[in-house]
Formats: structure tokens, C-alpha cells, sequence
């Protein structure tokens, strides 16, 4: 039984009927937007942009502001949304689509302002003696976003906060999924004052998704897997348009032998299962060093016994349903790959035959190694697959030894070591001594290297990515074009004169610089 299946409908648009992961009763139907809505929407957009693009960055910011506040005020419907269409814990609920999503709000309308001032550049040299330069963030336009289904409001907020601040306008959609999570960003912006069509959340499907990567947009923003990634790099560069790209991760993380043992399996348990193990930057491989790996063991199983899931724990809930039973399918499979191939599941390994969604148990597993999916794939589940090597050298080694560097996490009692070892790692980002916690500071630019991702989101550097930063030189004294027509063997001479004079015979051209 699917999480959403389509049915017959009577019109042009595909219709699906949704279920709840956690239960998987039926809970509603959704109608996707065709391409020829796709057309309107981002037609829309064009003709919003504009006027929204003309407004103070103080109007925009006050926007953001009021969906801030609007968030906080309805946060209990906003859990509610997302735990019906995820099943997901109430707590990682709330953590990740309200807490990090008023942070971001709060972060980005109090510093866009400055992010995206114009700014004056020295010119540097002798032609410094003649220009000014000033940089000119321009918005780009019309932004597609498309968002998954693992944080269906945060990811959907985060990136149209930055977008709209930035100046544009946006046509999003989330994933059919959990489409009305994703609709609520739209929901709230408009409540919060934001003008009609400066953003668009669309219901739909994949074919949504591809009308508005094709649709004529300014710039794409995808957050999914790497399959459907590259379909989107191939089409923007065929538009010759931008895209940012965060894709799966299968992140390591290395404990030390002088780590905190019991903070670094506490780390292990969250970084594996927080969300039910459904966000891109999960710790998905733990390397032990040996002299710790039994007390580490011990520490983790330990811990392990008390995990509760279902929804009846409430608030209490620790361990969600695994979001869509397409990725139960994953999960179970890299599961059953490495127990063929000799690996020790130790706790967990099975759905839960206790309860009736898609819930899979807490999982530990070693023995493992890269001749295993599980190593080497992105599983996107509640499981945790412990290595143990001879040092730290061999660790950063496998760590590295992977398609995918989003994330990852360095466990030890010596911070600079920890800071030696994750600048080692061939990641996009890195934690020491804590689980990946780089999504979660917007002032770091986030994005992945290898086949983790294609650019940053995030921070400064995130949201100047919606723009265009246009450079604008200006002479300082006017007069006669020092190098204009005609041209001369005498002037010819002179510049070879300027030049040997600058960095030849004196050092004035590099002071200059």
C-alpha cells in the first residue's frame, strides 16, 4: 500500500489519493497544478516581481517579521500539518519546522538589509587613481524552488524567506507527500502582507516539478535526490539559468579515543534517528577508534533499549514512522544486504510488528563494511552502522571513501585535534563533538561537495545567491580617453613605459595593489 496513489479523475490534472504514514488511513486528495498552471503561476510571479522588487528592504523585512510572529502563533497547527502528512516525532516537529524555522526568519529579516547593501570596492592599481566601483545586488527574478518531503515547511520557508528578501518573486512546490506542509508557507506569507503572486506554492507531482524547471524561471533551487538533481542541472544549463542543488548525503562520523563516550553515543543515536533518519546531513557511518569501540558499544546499546515509538507516546515519542513506504523499501533492502554479507544486526533490523504505519525499529549494526549498500548508498533511516578501525588516519580515510560529502561529525576531548580532522574530511560541512548542526546556523552557507550537491545555500553567501551582483564603475574625473582611437606606435610605447615603471624599476605598482 502506497503512501499516495493515483486515481481517476475527470478533468486534465493527475489526482492522488494520500495516506498517513503512521496510520495509513486515507486523509485526503490532491489535485496537482499542469503545466499549463505552472505557466500561469510563474507568468504571475513575472508580473509581481516588479513591484515587490521596488519596495525598501525595511517592507520586506517587516514581512518577514509578521510570518515570524504568524509561525509562532500557529505552531500547534503548523506540527499538526506536518505530523499528519510525516509521522514524524512531535518534538523533531517542532524543532525543525518551528523552531528553525522562526530562527531563520528572525536571522535573515534582521541582516539582509546589510547582506545586500550596495557596497563601494577599492579598485585596486593604477586605475584605482581613476574608478570607483560599486557593487549592486540585483534580484534575479522569477525563482523556482522545489523542496522533499523530509522537512516539508522548513525547507520550503527557509529558502523564500531568503529569495523574497532578495527581492523575487518565487513559484514552489513541495512534494507530493506532504504537499499541504508545504503549502502553508504560502499560507503564511500572504497572511503576514506579502503581495499576491510574489510566492506560489503549487501542488504536485514530479511532472509539476520538471514544468517549472522548464517554465522559464531565473533560477532553480532543488533540494532532493541525485538522480532527479541532475535531470535539473541539465536542464538549467540548457536554459543557461542558476541552480543550487543539495542532494543525499552518507555521512561519517569518527570517534576519538580520547572522545566523550557517553555525549559521543548519545550523538550517534540522534545524529542516526532524529527525524527517523529522514535529513540529508544524517549520520549514516560511525568509525570507532578500537581502544574505545567496546565501551562504545556498550554505551550505545544501553541506550538504545528505551526508544519509544508511535504516535500514543505523544510528545514522548522518540523514533517517528518512516515518512513513505518508498523509502521503507530502501531501508529495508540496505538492511538486508548487509546481514547477506556477514554484518551483526544487534538491535532492531525489522518494521515494527507492534504497530500498524510504516514504522521501523531502531537498528544497530556492525561488521560492516564498503562492500555493503548500506556503506556506500544513502539509506535515509533509523539505523546505526559502527566500524571499528585502528586510528583516527584510517577513519578520515573511509570517511572519504564515498560518492557523497554533505556532512559530518568528529568526536573528541581536543578541540583542535577535532578541527585538524574535520578540515580533513571531504564534506561540505563538519561538527565537532556534536551531531551535523550546519543546516541549523544560518549564518553558515550550506551545500554539499562530490555528488552531495552543485552550490551554497544559506548565510550570507545564501541569500546573495538570488541575486545578481552587478559591478558598476564609474569614472572619477571625466576629461579625454586616455586610451581612445587612434591608436599609436607612440602610445604603444608609453604604456611600455608605464609598465616597466610600475613594477620594474619601482614597486609602486604592487603597493598600488
Amino acid at each position: 500500500m502506497s503512501i499516495y496513489e493515483p486515481i481517476e479523475s475527470t478533468d486534465s490534472r493527475r489526482h492522488l489519493q494520500l495516506r498517513s504514514p503512521a496510520t495509513m488511513e486515507l486523509t485526503g486528495e490532491m489535485i496537482c497544478a499542469n503545466a499549463e498552471d505552472v505557466a500561469n503561476a510563474i507568468a504571475k510571479a513575472r508580473a509581481a516581481q516588479p513591484a515587490w522588487a521596488a519596495t525598501s528592504m525595511k517592507e520586506r523585512a517587516a514581512v518577514v517579521e509578521r510570518a515570524l510572529k504568524i509561525v509562532l502563533e500557529r505552531q500547534d497547527d503548523i506540527i499538526d500539518v506536518v505530523v499528519k502528512e510525516t509521522g514524524k516525532a512531535r518534538t523533531d516537529a517542532m524543532s525543525m519546522e518551528v523552531f528553525s524555522v522562526a530562527d531563520q526568519l528572525c536571522y535573515y529579516a534582521k541582516n539582509a538589509e546589510k547582506f545586500l547593501k550596495p557596497r563601494k570596492r577599492k579598485v585596486h592599481g593604477i586605475l584605482g587613481l581613476m574608478k570607483q566601483l560599486r557593487i549592486l545586488y540585483k534580484p534575479l527574478g522569477v525563482v523556482g524552488l522545489i523542496t522533499p518531503w523530509n522537512g516539508p515547511f522548513v525547507l520550503v520557508m527557509n529558502q523564500v524567506a531568503q529569495a523574497i528578501l532578495a527581492g523575487n518573486a518565487v513559484v514552489a512546490k513541495g512534494s507530493e507527500v506532504t504537499p499541504y506542509s508545504a503549502k502553508l508557507a504560502e499560507e503564511i506569507f500572504l497572511q503576514a502582507g506579502l503581495p499576491e503572486g510574489v510566492l506560489q506554492v503549487l501542488l504536485g507531482d514530479g511532472e509539476t516539478g520538471a514544468a517549472i524547471v522548464r517554465g522559464g524561471v531565473d533560477k532553480v533551487s532543488f533540494t532532493g535526490s541525485v538522480a532527479t538533481g541532475r535531470k535539473v542541472a541539465e536542464a538549467s544549463a540548457s536554459q543557461l539559468i542558476p541552480c543550487t542543488l543539495e542532494l543525499g548525503g552518507n555521512d561519517a562520523m569518527i570517534v576519538c579515543a580520547d572522545a566523550d563516550l557517553d555525549r559521543a553515543a548519545d550523538g550517534a543515536w540522534v545524529g542516526s534517528c532524529m527525524n527517523t533518519g529522514h535529513y540529508c546531513c544524517g549520520t549514516e557511518r560511525i568509525y570507532v577508534v578500537k581502544d574505545v569501540y567496546d565501551e562504545f558499544m556498550r554505551l550505545v546499546l544501553e541506550k538504545g533499549k528505551g526508544l519509544r515509538q508511535g504516535a500514543q507516546h505523544g510528545w514522548d515519542e522518540d523514533i517517528g514512522a518512516v515518512f513513505w513506504d518508498r523509502q521503507m523499501t530502501i531501508i529495508e533492502a540496505h538492511v538486508e544486504d548487509a546481514r547477506t554479507k556477514g554484518a551483526n544486526i544487534l538491535m532492531g533490523g525489522r518494521r515494527n510488528p507492534d504497530l500498524p504505519g510504516l514504522y521501523y525499529e531502531p537498528t544497530v549494526i556492525t561488521g560492516v563494511d564498503n562492500s555493503m549498500d548500506i556503506m556506500l548508498l544513502e539509506t535515509f533511516g533509523p539505523v546505526l552502522c559502527i566500524q571499528k578501525v585502528d586510528n583516527e588516519n584510517e577513519a578520515v580515510a573511509l570517511a572519504n571513501d564515498s560518492e557523497f560529502g554533505l556532512n559530518g561529525n568528529v568526536w573528541t576531548k581536543d578541540k583542535d585535534k577535532g578541527y585538524r580532522l574535520a578540515a580533513a574530511i571531504d564534506t561540505g560541512a563538519c561538527s565537532v563533538n556534536d551531531m551535523a548542526v550546519s543546516y541549523g546556523i544560518p549564518a553558515a552557507p550550506f551545500g554539499g561537495k562530490k555528488n552531495s550537491g552543485l552550490g551554497q545555500v544559506n548565510g550570507k553567501k545564501g541569500i546573495r545567491g538570488y541575486c545578481h551582483e552587478m559591478p558598476i564603475v564609474i569614472d572619477r574625473f571625466g576629461g579625454k580617453m586616455q586610451n581612445g582611437y587612434p591608436y599609436s606606435a607612440k602610445s604603444a610605447e608609453g604604456m611600455k613605459k608605464l609598465m616597466n615603471f610600475l613594477w620594474v624599476k619601482t614597486s609602486l605598482g604592487r603597493w598600488l595593489s
